[in-house]
C-alpha cells in the first residue's frame, strides 16, 4: 500500500508488517539512538511549554540523540522536531494516514513513516525508541505514556521512561498514580519506573546514563502473536 504526499510516495506500514517490524523501520541504518517524545499537537496556553519543547530538541541534538515522534509540524511536536533538525540530529516521524487531514506532516525529517492505524504508529515508534520522554500534551499524549508504561509493567521492554513535569503540568497525574499504588492497583516498582524530571537537564543527565540502544521492544507480543 502506498500514499503520495506532495511529490513523494510513501509505503504505508500496516498491522501485518508488525511481525517483521525490523525490516519496516531499518533502525540499523541510523547513526544515533532515538528518543521517543510524546507531546501535544497544540502549544498550550503558556509559552513555557513550547520553550521547553524547543529546549529539549536542542538538548537531544547537542548530546548525540535523535528523535522519533508523531510526525507533525505543529504544536509542541513541531517545536521539538524543528530544534532536533536544526541541531543536525536525526528525526523520524510516524503518522497514520487518516491524521494527515488534521495534522501537517513535517517536511524536513530524516524519515517519515505512514501507518494504517494508531496502534501501528505506536508500535513503530516503540521499535525505533531507545527511551521515552513525555512533555505536556492532551489525551493522546497521556494515552501514549500510559500505554508504554503498561508495556513495561507487562515486561515487553526495559527502556527508560521519563515524565518531564514542566511547570508542574503533571502534578495531578503523578499524585493520582501514587494514590493508585497506595490503593493496591499498581506496584510501587512500576510507579518508580516512570521517572519524573522537572528540568531538561535532569532528563538529559538521566538519559546519558541509562540509554541502551540495543534493548528491543517485543513487538510480536504487542501484535498479539
Amino acid at each position: 500500500m502506498q500514499m503520495k504526499i506532495n511529490n513523494d510516495t510513501y509505503e504505508v506500514i500496516t498491522s501485518q508488517d508488525i511481525t517483521n517490524i525490523e525490516k519496516a523501520v531499518d533502525k540499523a541504518s541510523l547513526t544515533m539512538p532515538l528518543v521517543a517524545v510524546y507531546c501535544g499537537s497544540r502549544s498550550g496556553n503558556n509559552e513555557v511549554y513550547e520553550q521547553a519543547a524547543r529546549e529539549l530538541g536542542r538538548a537531544l541534538a547537542d548530546n548525540g540523540l535523535g528523535l522519533v515522534y508523531g510526525g507533525a509540524s505543529i504544536g509542541l511536536m513541531g517545536a521539538v522536531a524543528d530544534e532536533v533538525i536544526k541541531g543536525g540530529a536525526e528525526a523520524v516521524g510516524v503518522i497514520p494516514t487518516f491524521m494527515l487531514k488534521h495534522e501537517i506532516a513535517h517536511e524536513q525529517l530524516t524519515r517519515l513513516h505512514l501507518t494504517d492505524t494508531m496502534h501501528t504508529r505506536k508500535t513503530v515508534m516503540a521499535e525505533y525508541a531507545d527511551a521515552f520522554i513525555t512533555l505536556p500534551g492532551g489525551l493522546g499524549t497521556l494515552e501514549e505514556i500510559m500505554e508504554i508504561a503498561t508495556w513495561r509493567q507487562l515486561y515487553q521492554h526495559e527502556k527508560p521512561m521519563i515524565i518531564l513535569n514542566i511547570n508542574g503540568f503533571y502534578d495531578c497525574m503523578i499524585e493520582h498514580l501514587q494514590y493508585t499504588a497506595e490503593q493496591g492497583f499498581m506496584k510501587q516498582q512500576d510507579l518508580e519506573r516512570l521517572v519524573v524530571c522537572n528540568t531538561i537537564s535532569e532528563a538529559i543527565d538521566l538519559l546519558k546514563t541509562v540509554v541502551k540502544i540495543d534493548d528491543a521492544v517485543d513487538t510480536e507480543k504487542m501484535a498479539g502473536n
